[in-house]
């Protein structure tokens, strides 16, 4: 019997270092999902998978999703992966009870999650799924798939006792909400709006994509899904005779199979109607059915080669649509039938709404976008600037965040450490050097390189090398090294701008100060020649060019230059003992002390007036001074100042930088906006150094809340790393991310997530 299948356990991964406490270390929590589930072909089903997927790709192991799988009888078979814990029968009342009852008795379940749609469970409206929610005593938040308008006493009454049911209810548009609490009298307080989850894919015109796919020199309109008489994709294939008239390469590719309920009621009856209509209309050259379940690869590629998306749905009513989501996720115009989703989430900037059932307001909006390759490439931006909250990551962080409403244990400062990854470090990489800005993920070279992001990403390639030994790591290493080289100054210092004909920018380096990326440039020839692992060749290169600058007795008055240059001679002086390098070690640290002395007060623990970018930098720096000489005044300083950097920076379990939109000065506001990955890196780094000198737990635990602003947790609740390409986003704006994976930003992610390698 489906309910009797035994549960498939956990393999007790531990949790990773420096999570949150509510959950012990080795301790996992479980969401169940009741839901359909791949390899079923079925909306709910990839909904479903792509969530959990991205719940467990961000939260595992601490926390873990299983699914409660729901099939079409008693005898349907479908070969389920491992975290497909039970079956339920859906006609088959006493499996709703049963797998209550076993849901119960796990004390790994933390929460039970509903993916709601009427024809996935039995009786009327679905009405057995109230079995299993009067029998389950875990906390519940369902997820409505529909949310239908005007519902009749029965309806009504189905979808009344689920909300009673449930803690939590999660809808994906703004008018679901209202459906809801107008015809359902749902509590407002109740329903969570999270929208439809994308796939992360980078922004790109079709033609590429067309190229792979033998498409080029062709207009494509394209909309996929399952087919069936609901989908209207006829009223496109009437629409289009004036179309190809008018424009002959035009080509429609509908892709999708019959959906498995309509093909199993009337078979292919619907897919041979549009090919006879094809055909009579003499269109066969240029409408292309793709009879085939398409995998999320084959899906992207083929929205990729898209220059018009056509959401063609019928039903007025229709709450959300993935492949709508979809395809504005793509990057892609879309013209849309105005069903209830589309009402809300295309507006001019996007695509075009038109009337149902209506082949002349097709015809006449496809000519409009094809006949303006400009209005349609600038409709394709704005739709994939405003669904990035929607990739799948962030939906994960919005789930977790709400079902910790319900399950404190699921908390969302629970995060996985993703894989290191270099292929954006590369990208953004030519022969001379690290390029500074990006254009989205693709390098723009025309501001040219500087000292600051190369600095930086020798330290990362190396500590990267340190670790892993992988030579494309050396390879870039030495690409930034001989940047380095190529910049040095006689008199000790470094330029820092570089055009983009690889030339000095003389002008430049007059005008701004030379001290902190300078001291960053000592900072990483320290490191590289003090890296056993690096070969000697290199390290010697290192060693020498920055015994150059060490024998001019360069000094720096900017904080942030001495607090690099303090790093680099504790690199120095942590494999060579050198009495004059000591000496220039303590004058430093007095240094920043002397600031310190000067600038503090009771409410003012810091080394300026002012806090402004890599401010961590500044007690991390103490600190290494402290392990060097023992001198505790420096760990006093240190301590005092990390502290009420911390006390600035940390509010309700979510790290927030400095805004560099107007810093913090003292007796002044601080900025919140225009957060940097480059403070968020800083502090990392120093909370993991204080952890190493103190072994105070605490210092660990904020380490790993502030680098959680990379995955979510910050002010906009968005995420900021790229998995994708391993590039991070280059700041966090009042209400946007700004979408540019440039060099600093990329290179801080690197080096905070390198911070928590041994």
């Amino acid at each position: 019997m489906s309910a009797n299948r035994p549960p498939r356990w956990p393999s007790g991964n531990p949790a990773v270092a420096g999570q949150n406490k509510s959950l012990p270390t080795g301790q996992t929590g479980w969401i169940v999902c009741l839901a359909t589930f791949p390899p079923r072909q079925c909306g709910i089903a990839t909904f479903t998978a792509d969530l959990t997927n991205a719940i467990d790709q961000m939260f595992g192991p601490s926390v873990k999703s299983k699914i409660v799988a729901m099939k079409l009888t008693e005898v349907s078979y479908f070969p389920y992966p491992g975290k497909v814990i039970w079956e339920i029968s859906q006609p088959r009342e006493e499996d709703y009870v049963k797998v209550a009852d076993k849901l119960n008795q796990i004390k790994e379940i933390k929460l039970v999650n509903i993916q709601h749609e009427f024809g996935v469970y039995g009786g009327e409206y679905g009405s057995h799924i109230l079995l299993f929610l009067e029998k389950i005593q875990k906390p519940v938040v369902t997820t409505l798939h529909t949310v239908l308008p005007d519902p009749d006493k029965k309806m009504r009454s189905v979808v009344q006792s689920i909300m009673k049911h449930s803690q939590g209810i999660v809808v994906m548009t703004n008018n679901a909400k209202k459906i809801l609490e107008n015809d359902y009298e749902a509590k407002p307080d109740q329903i969570q709006v999270i929208p439809h989850g994308i796939h992360q894919a980078p922004y790109g015109t079709s033609a590429h994509a067309k190229s792979l796919l033998g498409l080029s020199g062709k207009l494509i309109l394209s909309t996929f899904g399952f087919l069936s008489p609901g989908k209207g994709i006829e009223y496109v294939i009437e629409a289009l005779p004036p179309v190809v008239k008018k424009f002959p390469n035009v080509h429609f590719l509908v892709a999708g199979v019959t959906h498995p309920a309509v093909l199993e009621q009337e078979g292919e009856k619907y897919r041979n109607f549009l090919t006879k209509k094809v055909y009579e209309l003499g269109l066969i050259n240029h409408v292309l059915f793709y009879n085939t379940y398409f995998d999320l690869n084959k899906l992207l590629r083929l929205l990729a080669a898209t220059d018009v998306y056509l959401s063609t749905s019928l039903n007025p009513n229709q709450a959300v649509s993935g492949t709508l989501s979809y395809a504005l996720g793509s990057g892609r115009p879309v013209i849309s039938t105005a069903f209830a989703q589309a009402k809300e989430d295309i507006t001019s900037e996007v695509g075009i709404l038109i009337d149902f059932k209506n082949p002349q307001a097709f015809t006449n909006a496809i000519i409009k976008l094809i006949s303006n390759n400009e209005l349609c490439l600038q409709m394709g931006k704005n739709g994939y600037f405003r669904t990035r909250h929607m990739t799948w990551e962030n939906i994960a962080h919005s789930y977790i965040k709400y079902f910790s409403q319900f399950a404190p244990e699921l908390t969302t400062g629970q995060r996985k450490l993703p894989p290191i990854k270099l292929e954006h470090l590369a990208k953004l990489t030519d022969t001379f050097g690290i390029i500074q800005f990006a254009k989205l993920t693709e390098p723009d070279l025309s501001f040219g390189y500087t000292v600051d992001d190369n600095a930086r990403a020798l330290i990362a390639a190396a500590l990267h090398y340190k670790k892993f030994g992988i030579h494309s790591a050396l390879k870039l290493a030495s690409i930034y090294l001989n940047f380095l080289c190529r910049v040095a100054k006689p008199d000790g210092y470094f330029d820092n701008y570089v055009n983009s004909n690889r030339v000095i920018d003389k002008q430049r380096n007059i005008q701004e100060n030379s001290e902190d990326p300078s001291a960053r440039a000592l900072y990483a020839l320290a490191l590289v020649s003090t890296i056993k692992q690096i070969p000697k060749c290199f390290r010697k290169q290192a060693h020498s060019l920055f015994d150059q600058s060490f024998q001019k007795n360069i000094a720096f008055s900017s904080p942030r230059a001495i607090a690099f240059y303090i790093k680099a001679l504790n690199c120095l002086l942590s494999k060579w003992q050198e009495p004059k390098t000591l000496a220039a070690l303590k004058l430093h640290c007095e240094q920043l002390v002397t600031l310190y002395e000067k600038s503090h007060s009771p409410d003012w623990e810091w080394f300026e007036h002012y806090l402004t970018y890599s401010n961590a930098i500044l007690p991390e720096a103490l600190l290494f001074g402290y392990k060097i000489t023992g001198e505790r005044k420096y760990f006093e300083v240190a301590e005092k100042t990390l502290n009420f950097l911390i006390k600035n920076t940390f509010k309700d379990d979510i790290y927030m930088p400095i805004g560099q939109g107007g810093w913090f000065f003292k007796e002044g506001m601080r900025s919140y906006f225009d957060q940097q990955s480059e403070d968020t890196a800083a502090t990392v780094k120093t909370l993991n150094t204080m952890f190493q000198v103190t072994n105070r737990r605490r210092y660990e635990e904020l380490a790993s809340i502030a680098f959680n602003w990379f995955l979510g947790n910050n002010v906009l609740g968005q995420v900021v790393y790229d998995r994708t390409t391993g590039g991070c986003y280059d700041g966090i704006g009042e209400k946007f991310i700004n979408l540019n994976q440039g060099a600093e930003s990329t290179i801080s992610y690197l080096l905070a997530r390198l911070s928590f390698e041994n």
